[in-house]
Formats: C-alpha cells, structure tokens, sequence
C-alpha cells in the first residue's frame, strides 16, 4: 500500500502503524535519515502525522508510484525484532490487522516524557562569609539535588540555599526527571524451601537453565508456595544472563504490591509496575526503560505482554487459569495462550502457575507437549482448610436472609476464638434485580437487555455492561406505582448488611471493585486485612486469589451455584476453579481452616469433587465430556459477533455472511441467532460460533470468510478466537 507524493524514490521504507490497517505504508526514505528495522518514526497519513515503527527498508529502484517522504526518525529506544515477530503472530491468531495489538504495544509512548527538574549545584565559587551550614551544602551540592533534597542533607534551612545561589555560589540546572529502577540481585538468599519446594526449584532451574523454549506447569495446592519456586527460577535466568529480562504476569492489580514485595525482598529492590494503576507519565518510563534493557524485572497486568522486551529470558503466568487474562474488547486476545507464544518467538522459558490449572493447560500437561511440576502440601505448619456442603434444602436461611443456620453459627465460633471470617459472593452491589412488585416491571438499562443492579451504598441503579447509572425511582417508571419497587437476590453489599445485624460489634469491610477501585484502595484494604483491623470481610472474587490472611480461619460461600447458570462450555471449571481458590483462603498459618459452601445443589459434580478434594476425577470427567463433543482442548472454537443499529439490516448481512462461508471440512458453523443479550447500547447483536478440528486451521478459514463479504458501514464484525463468553 502507498501514500502518494511527487518525491523521487531512493529507499522505501515499510511502516507499521497502530491502525486497524492489513499492512503497512510504504513512505519515501530521505536522503541521510538511513533508518532501520525497528527504529521509530513520524509519517504523514491524510492530513495527521502517526508516530509507526519500521518494518522493512529496501531499494526503490524502478518503484512504480511516487511516495510521501518519512517525515521524522522519532528519539524513542528502537522497536526489538522480537516484540514485532510478536505483534505479527497474535494479529495473525486472532484475525485482526497488526496494527492492533501494535497499538497496545505503544500505548506507553502516548504520555509526553517527564518535565525537566530544577535542581541546584555547586559553581565552585566559595562564598564571602563560610560557615559550617554553607560548608556542608556546597559539600552536599558537589552533584545536582532538588533544594528540598539539599537541604534535608545538608540540615540546612532554604534560607541558607536561597543566599549561595544569590551569591552565585550555586546555579540552577534543569535535568531530565529521571526514575531509575533498580538493578536486582540474583544473589541475595532466597527464602528457605521445604523439600517439595526445593526439588521444584531444581527441576525447574534445570528447564529454564536450558536457554531455550519450554512450558512449564507449576501446579501447586494454594498456600504451597508456587512464588518461591519461581523467584529462585528467576533468579537462575538473571545470573546466567546479566542482561536478561524476566516478565511476571498476573490477572488482578490487586495481586500486584504483595508480588511486588516478595521480588522486592528477593532482589533487593522493587521491579517495574505496568498496569492501568500507573501513572501515565510512569508508564512511559516503563516503557523506555524495557525497551533499553534498564528495567529487568517486570510485574504488570496482560497487555505488559507487548512491552518491547529486548532480552526475555523468562515469563511467568501467576494464576494462569484466570478468566481475567481474557481480552474482550478492542484487539481481543488470552494473555495465557500469548504469552506461550511469545515465548516461543523468543526462544525462552515460560512457567504457568496455579492451584487449578485451566482444562487446556492440565491437558497439555497430560499429554507431555508441557513439563509438569507439582507441589502437593502447603508450607510449612498449614493444611489444607476442611471443605464442607451446606445442603440449603435441608439447613435454608431465614427469610429474607442468605446466610444459613450453619454457616452463622460457625462465624460466631470464629469470632470468639479472636480469628476472622470470608464471606464470598461474586456479585457486586446490593441486589441483581430490582422489579415492580405492582406491574411486574425489571429495571434495565436504557437500549440494552441488561438488568440494572442495585446500588445501596450510592442509591443509584447501575448496569455493569454498559457503565449506565442513574439514582433509584421513587416510582415504578413502567405504571408510575409508589415505593412499589423491591430488591430480588443478593449482592455483596446487602450479605453485608446481614452480617453487619448478626454481629453489631464485629468489624466489617467489602472487598470489590466497587469499594475499592486502584491498586492503592485494593493494598489498604489487603493490608489492612492481614493487620487483623477487620474480622469479617464480604467479598467478590477479588479476594479469592493470592492473598495471605494470618487470621483467617473460615471461609462462607454465600451461593456457591452461582457459577453454574448458563450454557457456559467453561462454567463448571470456573466455578470449580473459584471455589477452590477461595476456600483456600482459609488456614494459610498454623491455626486450622474450614470452608462451608452453602449450595441448593449438593449433588452436582463440580460440589462433589470440591468437597471431597477430588481436583484430578473432576478434570477427567470434564475432559470426557468435552473430548465426546469436540469442545477445546480437544477441538477448536471461534465467535463472530455482528452488531449494529438496524435490525433488518443486520439481519441481512448476517444472512448474506452465512451464504458466503466457505466449504470446509471439520468445520462446523452454527448460526446466525440472536446474541444472549440481543441488544447493548441500541445496538443489535447476532453471533454466529464455529467449531472445528484441531487439524483445521482455524484463522485461515476465518480470514477466508471475511474476506468474501462487504461489511457494511453501520455494521460491525467482530471475530472472537478461543471466546471465554458466549453473551
């Protein structure tokens, strides 16, 4: 593709911009700039000017068109040849055009660089008068130092500055701001291993020793200490290779600052941050500093996969079986399954680590194509907390309330004996309904199929798709009816409110994302868990992974069948996953934990499997019954999801896409239908799903049938590779 210009043609130069486009633009190299693969530039596109990355640089003898010149080489670190082999391959899996994910990989540039500081330094000039204050600043002011800085130094009041820079004996110098991240240390001691840990440790130094590509599993009972094993791994990667970069991802930012931490402790000094948390300013230094090799530690959220690693010698997936690794909007993407092959690109070692591990990861385990290393204790004096069912037809709460007999019971024997108690709802707000008792009305979000969730701390009625929010009616909308409306089921807020009845003096807190909303709000309240500040926490499933509560001894399941409503293909593993990790919450220290999952359905497998510890004969069972309908790991899926505002002419097009799918064999297409929520924002939605072998591939078959239609210009298609929802 080209951009026309009457330029004579010396080299072309080929840029990939952060657009949704197929390839990128050819522009005119100037005469002395003599880029590079992977150096950054500025070039004009219709009348903006885009920051892109150089692809390719090849003669323009005999070009057939004229072309627009480059208009800048950009001072930013080159793009590594890694991170763009990368970019290519997860805009190839997912079907999309490069310039998405090549978005995100620059997203850290889009802040300007830190302003310049003022700070003062000595001139060499002495004053007129010495005094031992002025001696000590000049001593002190030898290199540059903010005056704050300076004076806290020199035990100076400004006074004394402010007179040397008047006297000329200090001058003020504005430097870059700069934010240096610490250099670790693979040297430092490590914790001390139980045997379980240390033979993991070894096996896995051993893989990651090799140099070269592999996928470990880490598969370890919560509490068993997966992150030592790890460090030391880590370890091991940046004493071979003094320049080496390790990446660390996890699914939650509130995860992060205890992370954080123990890499802190092991190597002496904090690595980089990347996650929505951070500043954008910090962001960029980030940035700048991975892509120059500076920082060689970093822990962040699923798009640090895009970072431009220079030298990865490792990454490690915490929590590898999250949902939230799952990218649903914009360039649509698993961090999981990215980061394997990044890995691959790279030529290095990548270790996924979980208490439960995803179907698809366990059976890759199973089958040798991944090593498997297992930690089957908890450490040190801990055990595993007893699990135990609530049968709700037999020991059902009161009316009104969710909190049974048995499961009230045992917090008040929790809070006597001084330690704390979890209750888990994944639910947020106070109700997830709210209806007209006079007409029967359910309140949902204006142009969606959504219901809006009721809010009672706030007062307001908010849809958790959409972002909508408005303040709770005083009458029914629908027939006008006063105070008709009432609340249906419950939200962490309102388990919240009972508990709170039930226990007047006990201390309580909400752990979700309502309550707590950056990583700042999310390690206060952690923090002030650990501390013993709350003996009951009501809690989503922001709670349930990673944290280490000392007190903690029981753990309450409010609607453990919550997971299972729906056609989810994923719904019984989640909800295994979930529980298990929650549950695991409890007795992580020498006192004994337990867990009562309260449950309207005791029998069912997923209940059953839990209760008795029985992870393996679960994960069989699933693995059957996805293995008799060719459902992943054992055969391969694929969404599209077509949107748009008029209804007859989605219809349409979605009739015209399914004529036009191509013939394929192992490959079956189901479709169009309506979308399980039809309608989101004034937009209509249909779905079609493919599934097919795992001989086919996938996203050549897809790019093909795409590529047989015009999409119109008010409809949108969307293709969702691997989808974790079906709504």
């Amino acid at each position: 593709m080209g951009a026309h210009e009457d330029s004579k043609v010396g080299r072309v130069v080929q840029v990939l911009l952060p657009l949704r486009l197929p390839e990128g633009f050819d522009y005119a190299e100037p005469e002395g700039m003599d880029l590079a693969p992977g150096d950054m530039v500025a070039v004009p596109l219709g009348p903006r000017t885009l920051r892109g990355v150089v692809e390719l640089v090849r003669d323009g003898v005999g070009a057939n068109r004229p072309l627009k010149p480059v208009a800048s080489r950009l001072d930013e670190p080159r793009f590594p040849k890694g991170t763009l082999a990368f970019v290519h391959w997860a805009a190839k899996y997912a079907v999309d055009s490069p310039g998405a994910p090549l978005a995100i990989a620059l997203r850290g540039l889009n802040a300007p660089r830190p302003r310049l500081e003022r700070r003062v330094v000595a001139t060499g000039k002495r004053p007129g008068r010495s005094t031992p204050s002025r001696s000590r600043v000049l001593d002190a002011a030898s290199v540059p130092l903010g005056r704050a800085e300076l004076a806290r130094m020199a035990a100076v009041s400004d006074g004394v500055i402010r007179a040397l820079l008047e006297q000329g004996c200090l001058c003020v110098v504005e430097m870059e701001r700069h934010s240096p991240f610490t250099a670790p240390d693979p040297d430092l001691p490590g914790s001390i291993l139980n045997p379980s840990q240390a033979a993991a440790a070894a096996a896995l130094g051993h893989t990651v020793g090799e140099g070269r590509f592999t996928v470990t599993l880490l598969d370890g009972v919560t509490g068993s200490g997966k992150t030592e094993v790890y460090l030391e791994a880590a370890a091991l990667v940046l004493k071979a290779d003094p320049g080496a970069q390790v990446l660390v991802l996890l699914p939650e930012i509130a995860l992060t600052q205890a992370v954080i931490d123990r890499f802190a402790s092991r190597f002496g000094g904090a690595p980089a941050e990347w996650h929505s948390g951070v500043s954008p300013t910090r962001r960029r230094e980030t940035w700048e500093a991975v892509a120059t090799g500076e920082a060689r530690i970093v822990v962040g959220a699923r798009s640090a996969l895009f970072l431009p690693f220079g030298r990865l010698g490792l990454i490690i997936v915490d929590e590898e079986h999250d949902g939230s690794y799952k990218q649903e909007e914009g360039f649509i993407y698993q961090a999981r399954d990215l980061a394997v092959a990044r890995a691959k690109i790279e030529d290095c070692s990548v270790v996924l680590a979980s208490a439960t591990p995803s179907l698809e990861t366990l059976y890759n385990a199973q089958t040798g194509r991944y090593r498997w290393l297992r930690l089957g204790d908890r450490h040190g004096a801990a055990r595993m907390p007893s699990i135990e069912l609530v049968d709700l037809r037999e020991s059902p709460p009161e009316a009104g309330q969710w909190l049974s007999p048995r499961l009230t019971a045992a917090m008040a024997q929790t809070l006597e004996r001084g330690e704390q108690a979890l209750l888990f709802l994944n639910r947020r707000g106070y109700a997830p309904l709210v209806l007209c008792r006079a007409c029967g009305e359910r309140m949902r979000a204006p142009d969606s199929d959504s219901w809006l969730v009721e809010h009672r701390y706030t007062g307001r009625l908010v849809c958790h798709l959409t972002g909508y929010s408005m303040v709770k009616p005083a009458c029914c909308p629908h027939c006008g009816a006063k105070d008709s409306l009432i609340s249906i089921g419950p939200g962490v807020e309102r388990v919240e409110e009972e508990a709170r009845s039930r226990f007047p003096q006990a201390r309580l807190a909400v752990f979700s994302s309502d309550t707590v909303t950056d990583a700042a709000a999310a390690r206060a309240m952690i923090e002030a868990m650990a501390l013993g500040e709350f003996d009951i926490m009501v809690a989503t499933q922001a709670a349930a992974k990673g944290h280490n509560f000392p007190a903690l001894t029981l753990v309450g399941v409010v609607d453990g069948d919550l997971g299972l409503r729906g056609g989810d293909l994923r719904a019984a593993e989640r909800t295994y996953q979930l529980l298990t990790q929650v549950s695991g919450r409890a007795g992580r220290q020498e006192r004994p934990g337990r867990a009562l999952i309260q449950t309207w359905a005791p029998d069912h497998a997923v209940m059953q499997a839990i209760a008795a510890g029985d992870r393996d004969g679960f994960m069989a069972i699933e693995l059957a019954e996805r293995e008799a309908v060719g459902l992943p790991p054992f055969g391969r899926l694929a969404a599209l999801i077509l949107s748009g505002p008029d209804p007859m002419a989605l219809e349409a097009f979605a009739r015209a896409l399914a004529a036009a799918a191509p013939n394929g064999d192992g490959v079956i297409i189901y479709g169009p239908a309506d979308a399980p929520l039809a309608l989101v924002r004034g937009l209509r939605r249909k779905r079609f799903l493919v599934r097919s072998e795992r001989s086919v591939d996938l996203q050549s078959f897809l790019a093909a049938w795409r590529a047989r239609v015009k999409i119109p210009s008010r409809v949108r298609l969307t293709i969702d590779v691997d989808p974790y929802s079906f709504l």
